[in-house]
């Protein structure tokens, strides 16, 4: 896809109306005719295809990128007035809506008029409708936007009560993510530290629903307290929907708020187009099939590099024990850097995080990687929902960090630890009889709590690691005061500026415009890495899946299956996502005693 600093990088997009609104009369004043496109977002976008995309031919699942693209290519448009996003069942996050929320307001300077409509309504989507010119909901919908709630749980008395006792030391007293299975109850630091993030994430809530909703602080209250579950006609109201039809009549709605008469295009297709398979055609099927994935550049290009998911050592993987947002191996990301440095066209790298960190070892390697890159190219980075611990160490090896307003950053500490089994064998009437050679040999073992003297012995070597981390973080963020951001403390994008933990507050669209002009490319393409994968990884990777296929990989994709599977159930698309990718990076405790992790899984409703 061909990019330029304008944004002039697609073909003028088409629109289509539905069948029901196919009657529309052309009005008589050409003057007064207003044509609208429509755009469907359904689900929650991801942030890069899929690796095995280019199986399938025709056009890939949509991601957060090609949204965005498709907004900015409408803004160019000389012969669209507007444009209509429908919501269908979306399961945005907030800094995907940040995003979003960006190139509406750039559509609308263009002069373009924006409607959002949806059969529902949450939080999100009422987040993303503030951007727009109008919001418009279906007779009798729900509205919910009730407010932030987040809850943790901890474990440390349910593990007394199974046997099983927990050891965990943390360097960095606003760290946390040991509190979970170490402690009862919050520690006064760690209350402290997300309150003061719940408070960030909150303000910038409700200050864009102040500012697109024409909101005071009194009326939103009122407004909340009213629609924290409402129909549609109660949070008209309350000022939380302007236009209340029934989807048939949106063509007539529209129409009347313009003063004109409403013409439909083609329908917005975000999405790369690419060659379709002939699916009646077993030979264009094989040939299809035997094709390798090209990731090879055409001309000036910006390659993003994507840290999406817990980071762990090896290679990266589909989703893990837990299925989900899968994890990132260093050595597959060090495999992609290397590809990148070799390609000439490729003249500068955006590292694309969302990540809440995990191997301490894994995250030095892709640190140094980056460093490596950055001696070849320039390297920048955009940070998506979160660059925490392990996430951030990799962050501060890029010249500059994008960060949208309310990403997660920082959690600047270690750590570390394990569990104690014994009683919960002797429980379970299991004999485990321990044989060791050497004098640290059983510092791993399964059975009794570490003894002062090797807690002591963990945390020495836990220094070490974060005074590491530490030194990563002032080489890379120059004027940074470590007194104010590490020891675990998390803060979002617009308050890391200040601190000189960010340098501009701005999506990957933002970060890429910058980069560009900072190249001097005119026109460029962009390329994701790790690249596609091939056939024969698609086959080791279901067969991984297979009883029997092979033994590493026999229990793990069964199990992955059927874990996430109920955990989507359970907790929504959303919140599993981010709890399959925290409960991935933290199993990196079976190989390593030592780990960069964001606190506990936050989930915010």
């Amino acid at each position: 896809m061909k990019y330029s600093v304008k944004m002039t990088w697609m073909s003028a997009a088409a629109l289509m109306c539905a069948a029901s609104m196919a009657g529309a009369q052309v009005a008589p004043a050409a003057e007064k005719t207003r044509t609208v496109s429509l755009l469907e977002i359904e689900g929650r976008p991801g942030e890069r295809p899929s690796e095995f995309a280019w199986l399938g031919g025709g056009k890939h699942e949509a991601t957060l990128r090609d949204f965005v693209q498709a907004l900015l290519t409408a803004a160019e448009d000389p012969n669209l007035s507007g444009v209509v996003i429908r919501l269908k069942d979306s399961e945005l996050g907030l800094t995907q809506v940040e995003e979003l929320g960006s190139a509406i307001t750039t559509l609308r300077k263009a002069g373009k008029k924006v409607h959002v409509f949806a059969e529902a309504y949450g939080q999100t989507d009422l987040l993303l409708g503030s951007y727009a010119d109008e919001i418009i909901g279906q007779t009798g919908s729900p509205v919910s936007f009730p407010g932030m709630y987040s809850e943790e749980m901890f474990l440390a008395d349910t593990l007394k009560w199974v046997g099983v006792t927990p050891n965990f030391v943390q360097v960095g007293d606003y760290k946390g993510a040991s509190e979970m299975m170490g402690r009862s109850a919050p520690s006064p630091q760690w209350t402290e530290n997300l309150n003061q993030l719940l408070d960030s994430l909150y303000g910038n809530m409700r200050s864009t629903m102040k500012s697109g909703r024409k909101l005071d602080d009194a009326k939103l209250d009122n407004a909340m307290q009213v629609a924290w579950m409402a129909h549609a006609d109660d949070a008209q109201t309350v000022g939380l929907v302007d236009t209340i039809i029934d989807l048939p009549d949106l063509t007539a709605a529209l129409s009347k708020s313009s003063g004109g008469e409403v013409t439909w295009g083609d329908k917005i297709e975000p999405g790369e187009q690419g060659p379709k398979m002939d699916m009646s055609n077993p030979f264009a099927i094989f040939s299809m099939l035997s094709k390798k994935p090209s990731n090879d550049p055409k001309g000036p290009t910006i390659a993003v590099l994507h840290i999406d998911g817990a980071i762990v050592d090896g290679d990266s993987t589909g989703g893990g024990i837990f299925g989900g947002g899968g994890s990132v191996g260093s050595r597959t990301m060090r495999r992609a850097m290397d590809e990148i440095e070799e390609k000439d066209l490729i003249k500068g790298v955006i590292v694309r995080i969302d990540s809440p960190g995990g191997s301490a070892t894994a995250s030095e390697v892709i640190w140094q990687g980056i460093k490596r890159l950055a001696k070849k190219k320039p390297v920048w980075v955009s940070v998506g929902s979160m660059a925490a611990s392990g996430g951030y160490y990799c962050a501060v090896a890029g010249d500059k960090i994008y960060v949208n307003p309310s990403s997660i950053v920082g959690s600047i500490g270690v750590v570390g630890g394990r569990l104690a089994m014994d009683d919960l064998y002797k429980m379970a009437k299991v004999n485990v009889v321990p044989h060791t050679r050497g004098p640290m040999a059983g510092i791993f073992r399964s059975t009794t709590p570490w003894t002062p003297e090797e807690v002591e012995a963990v945390r020495v070597k836990m220094k070490q690691t974060y005074d590491l981390f530490t030194s990563r973080v002032t080489a890379g963020r120059k004027g940074i005061e470590l007194s104010k951001t590490a020891e675990g403390r998390l803060f979002t994008g617009d308050k890391a500026i200040a601190l000189k933990m960010a340098d501009k507050v701005g999506g990957l669209e933002v970060a890429m415009a910058d980069f560009a002009s900072e190249l001097k490319l005119d026109e460029y393409d962009v390329m994701d890495f790790p690249g596609p994968k091939s056939l024969d990884d698609l086959i080791k990777q279901v067969m991984g899946s297979v009883p029997g296929a092979s033994a590493p990989g026999v229990s793990s994709g069964i199990l992955s299956g059927e874990i996430a599977s109920m955990g989507r159930k359970v907790f929504g698309e959303a919140a599993w996502d981010q709890i399959s990718t925290n409960m991935n990076g933290l199993m990196e405790l079976r190989k390593e005693p030592v780990i960069l992790m964001s606190p506990s899984v936050l989930v915010f409703k």
